[in-house]
């Protein structure tokens, strides 16, 4: 294996267009497991941390400009009220260790189903910012995750950064798992309201081959939240428009039995943190007097 140390961006793209099949590394969290079980022998290994524009982040009026390499806890230590959502995620990342080294970036280039900042990250409608020799693109989250744990990157193609629309209402994210760190999770949930487009946005991990929305159940609150003029009147949700969006995020997985839970109790527990999330995000939403 060989060893790769770009002291720049464009050391670093020129490295990757030479050696395609380079995989980069900044945390490891991921890819350093894989290689320690001899389950993973790349040709190329490629460090960036020397990078430091990839450790830069920047908040906007309208987006947060997140570089790949920004840790879990530097987001929600310092990014919660912009980036609520990837916020209450980062901190449920493994261990304070690993959350000290783990970053979105290498959430995202590993592109498992599991990965924690992926639901959020869907419910805000993200954008992944890629580059190569050849130039630089934006990937829209929604189409980013193209299998079980593949991208829409290009072979020469690096992460560059995220951006991710400042938070304009409430958003959550929950998991399910054996523990409170250090651990897979067995499914997870995230939710957004957008007051200022009057959409909803969702996201799901864990329980289907790639993250997913839940566009069914989005588009049904949608509906129901105009039709009933909560927007307007922030009255209480109604019981039934409640368990109508849990029912239809829970079908909105695809999920299999693995040693971490079966697909009914996938199922199962998609629709409790549907609910739940409906109910905090909305209460949120009925306090907050800059919503709307």
């Amino acid at each position: 294996m060989d060893f790769l140390r770009p002291a720049a961006w464009e050391e670093a793209l020129a490295a990757k267009a030479a050696h395609p099949s380079a995989v980069p590394i900044a945390g490891g969290t991921d890819v350093m497991v894989e290689i320690n079980f001899d389950l993973r022998r790349p040709e190329y290994l490629m460090d960036l941390n020397r990078i430091a524009l990839l450790r830069e982040w920047e908040v906007g009026e309208e987006t947060v400009r997140l570089g790949a390499s920004v840790p879990y806890t530097e987001i929600f230590e310092q990014l919660a009220t912009p980036l609520p959502g990837l916020a209450l995620a980062s901190r449920t990342v493994a261990s304070p260790q690993i959350r000290n080294r783990g970053s979105v970036g290498g959430n995202l280039g590993t592109a498992s189903p599991a990965g924690d900042a992926h639901p959020a990250l869907l419910a805000a409608g993200a954008e992944v910012e890629v580059e190569s020799v050849r130039g630089a693109r934006r990937i829209p989250i929604d189409r980013f995750f193209t299998g079980v744990k593949r991208n829409a990157l290009a072979p020469d193609e690096l992460i560059k950064a995220v951006h991710i629309a400042t938070a304009d209402g409430p958003q959550q994210f929950s998991k399910v798992g054996t523990r409170n760190a250090m651990v897979i999770a067995v499914c997870a949930f995230g939710l957004a309201l957008h007051p200022a487009t009057r959409t909803v946005r969702t996201g799901i991990g864990s329980a289907a081959p790639t993250p997913v929305r839940a566009t069914t159940a989005e588009e049904f609150l949608v509906a129901a939240l105009d039709e009933g003029g909560f927007w307007e009147s922030r009255k209480p949700l109604t019981p039934s428009v409640v368990k109508q969006f849990a029912v239809l995020a829970a079908a909105s997985c695809n999920p299999i039995d693995d040693v971490r839970g079966t697909a009914a109790y996938r199922r199962h527990a998609v629709g409790v943190l549907a609910r739940r999330q409906l109910l905090w995000t909305w209460e949120e939403y009925r306090g907050d007097v800059r919503a709307g």
